[in-house]
């Protein structure tokens, strides 16, 4: 059907299209070939080549005009996305250049004299068609503020600006065309949804395969990544016996085996793909679209950093039409299992799939002045307060954005907390009784904790939902299947807890030396391990194919089932033969280690779970001779700043230590989790957070000088005293940028300050007697400071009255290595290239450890409202240190000023106030806030109402952590068995 044309005159469009990739020229094609088809002009600006276009559309009214102004995402390969290389290509393309290409666009726009200027979706084409007077509408599932906004990250404070503008373009935009499988896009006011846009089809099935001269029997597999398989060796033996595979985007000197078959640059892939059984790729909306809409099962590897990913892949599952294949078995072959199980799959797309049409009727619309728009306040002002951090806004109940229904179901099913299926701790859901009779407690205790409990639930029903069939619901997710078949029910399981931890003072001063206060949280990390013999492990299909492909027969295989992959992008499941952490006869390398889990960005994150095994291998000699499933569920929301992955760490290694019968101290463990996360993961944290998950208790303090961990005791926290939580929604991560350069910024201080007390202790020693400073400030001193160990060794007077003019504020990596060789800290590299805040990351661990010995004490002096001012007083000072360091956020400035505004209002005043203070915690650069105040039900009220407050200013409703929990050595284990006769139930 054609668009319906009322207008008199032909209209005119200038469509803008995104220089990220075919898939949103292919689309664009669809909309344009019904306005063509309306009898009206269409303009295209584009960066894709012309045969994109004219193969379908063979028009006089179509003018292509090759300019390209964004870049989309910088892509390191086929898979891999380079968030900082994205972010700089795009200052560079669209940044630098702006006041130019907005000039030059709104005259031309003038030129052609359009009626209507469509986006998709290059941010500047709106704010140019703003500048010329023109109407806008843009038309996509996502947009550039989303997907870079989760770059910014990278880069540190570089490059924020970016997200701003994008959003402040957008928002001249007057409503957007949103097609299925959307992300979050607050920036536009109006959304108007339509259906798929797909390329229509040319050819039939049996046309296509007589072309090609290949038989109706045969099974076909479409490879399709975007035209960036180049340098990918492809090998015979990769496909089932009779299959063949159809290459997408080949380079002319690629050479493929017999049955794989290259395709030319031009083909129509519509017409392939609906004449193929199956496709393998990357996900993109392109492919998606015409998988579901040709009802072709779409084998997918998931790409890093590309925050629309998930998006398409729920709702390709949703309508069971996907597979994931892990990259490994990707680049290694195994790609036999994943093909025989999508042609098993009956995709059940049965919507439309015009949306071409559709959009192109509200364009038409639009441009002879129909007016789709609200008085909806525009995304820029609604931007103006929080970036879109990775998916933290979309995550958490209470958010005010339009998600995917399904999202949304997806989301509820998993827990509303934080996507786990154990966040939810109520008391009356899962009493003791109503597992008992399907978990049988061999040894140890639960302690109460309804966590355990509700996981403890989780485990009993897991063979319940393999047999029972309930893995065909719709909304069934993977990583529940994959955790069904996970354990052999006849054979003891172990279960380990560990909490998460609340920076209440320290923070980022204990890899300086510092004294560190820190709270357990009541969220936790819940691991389940089972060790037990290659032959008797259920291990899933693509293992299976692996080990069979070996000839080897049973080996011991690790095989990780890791809950809420669903609402965030990383795969559900890992898997490695334990052979694999063997390098010649000896454990790898760590260095190694890292390469190994970096192959997969979906997948690193078993990094932090696998790399327990290989620490204990290195470090205690321990021999892992079976096999070994994991089942991990945490509460602990990640990128919040209170330690999520220390509790996944200590949670893994106090399970295998007491599956493999080790007595390890919580000391130790603690210890050793630190090695996972230093040098298997490679984020340069200090040691407190896995202490704490590992040594603390329940309303509790664990005081520790982190020298490297020596820990003081418990400071009780008196009863009118209380420590919340309040997340920003802004993600952290210790592996960021910022907080490593902020530590490698204190290394080069400590260097700097040991070089200089030597420079004074030799000229003592070459004058034979002591100047009146080295008097004063003493010879034995000097010698302390010149092999100064810690840093937060050092007073703040000695700094002050000695060193301080010593440092400058700032350092270039190049010059400090020409000065001083190196800054001795063994896991941060410096960047020669980089300049470091060499004074602030130096100060603060220094008056930072003042501070914390401060507010202990403080802790056990008398009760007094100074003594509460004085606590809130130390933890503001901490905040600005922060702030100092650069690792400050909009976020978390906002939070502090909100606690201030209580604090200081005229009720809080009268009343003897009940919050008292506020400061950033952990590694800084977003996450969560400490907030202390009087233990009373105003105070509750108080943090209730920033949270409203916070909401209405940012759009995000923040996570409240309160309570506490014991950590992993006082939890012990659980050594349990399921009854079996209750699977007749």
């Amino acid at each position: 059907m054609v668009v319906k044309d009322s207008i008199k005159r032909p209209l005119i469009f200038a469509y803008y299209v995104t220089g990220h990739g075919f898939g949103h020229a292919t689309r664009v094609v669809e909309v344009a070939r019904h306005l063509i088809l309306a009898g009206h002009d269409v303009h295209v600006v584009t960066g894709a080549p012309d045969y994109v276009f004219t193969t379908e559309i063979q028009s006089p009214r179509l003018f292509l005009r090759k300019v390209l102004l964004d870049c989309g995402a910088v892509q390191a390969d086929a898979l891999t996305v380079d968030r900082l290389a994205s972010l700089e290509k795009y200052s560079e393309t669209a940044v630098a250049p702006r006041e130019f290409i907005l000039a030059t666009e709104v005259e031309w726009l003038k030129s052609i004299k359009a009626d209507l200027v469509v986006s998709d979706v290059v941010p500047v084409a709106c704010r140019a068609a703003a500048d010329a007077g023109i109407r806008s509408v843009c038309v996509t599932n996502f947009s550039w503020d989303f997907i870079y906004a989760e770059y910014v990250m990278a880069a540190g404070h570089n490059h924020r600006t970016i997200v701003w503008q994008i959003a402040e373009d957008y928002s001249h935009c007057e409503f957007l065309i949103r097609l299925p499988g959307y992300c979050p896009m607050p920036a536009f006011r109006d959304a108007i949804d339509v259906p798929l846009v797909v390329r229509r089809l040319h050819k039939s099935r049996e046309e296509v395969r007589k072309e090609l001269g290949i038989k109706e029997d045969v099974k076909i597999v479409i490879l399709n990544f975007g035209g960036q398989p180049a340098g990918w060796s492809l090998k015979e033996e990769y496909l089932p016996h009779g299959w063949l595979c159809l290459v997408c985007g080949a380079s002319d000197n690629m050479d493929l085996p017999p049955n794989f078959i290259k395709l030319a640059k031009d083909t129509y892939t519509p017409d392939v793909i609906a004449a193929s059984d199956c496709m393998l790729g990357k996900i993109g909306y392109g492919t998606v679209s015409e998988a579901l809409a040709y009802k072709i099962p779409f084998v997918f590897v998931r790409r890093d950093y590309f925050n629309e990913e998930p998006f398409l892949r729920n709702m390709l599952e949703f309508y069971q039409g996907g597979v994931e294949m892990i990259r490994r078995d990707l680049l290694t072959g195994h790609w036999r299992p994943y093909l025989e199980r999508a042609v098993s799959l009956k995709p059940c797309y049965d919507y439309g799939i015009n949306g071409g049409e559709v959009a192109a009727q509200i364009l038409q619309n639009t441009a002879s002045g129909k007016n789709y728009t609200s008085d909806k306040l525009s995304g820029a002002r609604r931007l103006r307060d929080a970036i879109v951090l990775g998916y933290q806004l979309q995550r958490v109940p209470g958010r005010d954005l339009s998600i995917p229904d399904w999202y949304a179901n997806a989301e509820n099913e998993l827990g509303l907390r934080t996507g786990s299926p154990t966040a939810e701790m109520n008391d009356d859901c899962f009493q003791m009784h109503s597992r008992s009779e399907d978990i049988e407690i061999l040894q140890g205790d639960v302690l109460g904790l309804s966590d355990t409990m509700s996981f403890l639930k989780n485990l009993s029903e897991l063979d319940v939902v393999l047999d029972s069939g309930k893995s065909t619901e719709k909304r069934q997710m993977r990583e529940q299947k994959a955790a069904a078949g996970l354990f052999n029910w006849e054979e003891d399981i172990f279960v380990a807890r560990a909490p998460g931890r609340l920076d209440v003072m320290g923070g980022i001063a204990d890899y300086s030396g510092s004294l560190v206060l820190q709270m357990p949280t009541r969220e936790a990390c819940h691991v389940a391990i089972q060790k037990i013999h290659p032959t008797k492990q259920r291990l899933w299909k693509h293992a299976q194919a692996r080990q069979n492909a070996k000839g080897q027969g049973p080996t011991p295989v690790l095989q990780i089932v890791s809950y809420g992959s669903e609402l965030s992008n990383r795969g559900p499941t890992f898997d490695m033969d334990l052979s694999d952490f063997m390098d010649g006869g000896q454990p790898m390398s760590y260095e190694k280690a890292r390469s190994y889990f970096a192959r997969d960005p979906s997948q690193r994150w078993a990094a932090y779970i696998a790399g327990t095994i290989l620490v204990l291998m290195k470090e205690l000699g321990i021999h892992f001779e079976n096999s070994i499933s994991m089942l991990v569920s945490s509460a602990v929301p990640e990128g919040k700043g209170v330690s999520s992955s220390a509790s996944v760490e200590v949670a893994t290694m106090s399970a295998v230590a007491a599956a493999h019968g080790l007595n390890i101290e919580p000391r130790d463990l603690a210890l050793l989790c630190q090695k996972v996360e230093n040098h298997v993961v490679g984020a340069p944290c200090g040691v407190m957070d896995q202490m704490t998950s590992a040594c603390g208790e329940a309303n509790r303090l664990l005081a520790m000088i982190c020298q490297p961990a020596e820990v003081l005791g418990l400071v009780d926290i008196p009863n009118h005293i209380r420590f919340w939580g309040i997340d920003s929604g802004i993600r952290h991560s210790v592996g960021g940028a910022d907080y490593g350069s902020v530590r490698i910024g204190a290394f080069m201080g400590r260097k700097i300050i040991k070089s200089f007390a030597s420079e004074l202790l030799s000229k003592s020693c070459a004058n034979g007697v002591t100047s009146d400073d080295l008097e004063e400030d003493g010879v034995e001193l000097l010698e302390t400071e010149a092999s100064l160990d810690y840093l937060c060794n050092l007073s703040p007077h000695r700094y002050e009255a000695l060193y301080v003019k010593q440092l400058p504020e700032i350092v270039l990596g190049e010059t400090f290595v020409k000065k001083y060789a190196d800054h001795s800290d063994p896991v941060t590299v410096i960047d020669k290239k980089r300049n470091y805040g060499l004074r602030a990351a130096t100060r603060h661990p220094i008056y930072e450890n003042f501070r914390v010995k401060a507010f202990k004490a403080l802790l056990t002096s008398a009760t007094s409202d100074d003594q509460l001012t004085a606590l809130g007083e130390l933890m503001y000072q901490c905040h600005y240190s922060y702030s100092a360091c650069q690792l400050g956020s909009d976020g978390t400035d906002r939070l502090v000023q909100l606690v201030q505004e209580m604090q200081h209002s005229k009720i809080s005043r009268s009343a003897e106030g009940t919050l008292y203070g506020a400061k950033i915690t952990g590694g800084g650069s977003g996450g969560t806030v400490c907030v202390v105040g009087r233990n009373c039900l105003k105070s509750s009220e108080q943090i209730f109402q920033i949270q409203q407050k916070y909401k209405g200013a940012t759009g995000y409703l923040p996570i409240i952590f309160e309570g506490s929990s014991p950590g992993a050595g006082k939890f012990g284990h659980l050594r349990i068995r399921r009854r079996l006769q209750s699977k007749s139930n």
